[in-house]
């Protein structure tokens, strides 16, 4: 009887300790990594770059905007960010409803390219598979916005009849821009 119980009691202590030994190390917090990586901005890891402000992005939408009405010219505005996200969007009073998503549409497809839409369309009877690419619309109407040569933003109408006229009116929020 006596081993019966030194045995269960053994068996005890030692669930017990064991239960205390996984409880600590799971409550441990863990070990700092003996070499941590590092990215010193001096060292050529990191790169900076341009963005097109909310504020710039909404007065160049509206200066787009307002250069289609001049015109009695129904139209969606979209601006993109270097990233293709989408930054503002105006839809015109009697703008039609694919308008909104044409011109999100060439405005990502312009900056992805850093070229007006007008001449990426040229681009399809050698390279037809363009079309293919995911948000993109090779129609008149976007152009790029850029900063010391390289895309910061894209500025895309749809609407108009012609994508030559949606591609004048994006140029006109480009040049609010310049100003």
């Amino acid at each position: 009887m006596k081993k019966i119980l030194f045995g269960a009691t053994a068996a005890a202590v030692l669930a017990a300790g064991t239960f205390g030994v996984v409880s600590a190390n799971a409550s441990a917090p863990a070990a700092a990594p003996a070499a941590a990586v590092r990215a010193d901005a001096g060292n050529g890891n990191l790169q900076q770059s341009t963005h097109l402000t909310v504020e710039a992005a909404t007065k160049a939408a509206q200066a787009t905007l307002k250069a289609a009405e001049k015109e009695n010219q129904r139209v969606s505005v979209a601006v993109v960010d270097r990233n293709g996200n989408t930054l503002v969007t105006l839809r015109g009073d009697g703008a039609g409803p694919q308008s909104y998503e044409s011109a999100v549409k060439k405005a990502f497809t312009a900056v992805s390219w850093n070229a007006p839409t007008s001449v990426l369309a040229g681009r399809l009877a050698s390279t037809p598979n363009l079309k293919d690419i995911p948000g993109t619309l090779f129609l008149a109407g976007g152009a790029p916005v850029t900063a010391k040569g390289a895309p910061i933003a894209g500025i895309g109408v749809a609407g108009a009849p012609s994508g030559d006229l949606d591609e004048k009116f994006a140029q006109a929020g480009i040049a609010t821009l310049n100003r």
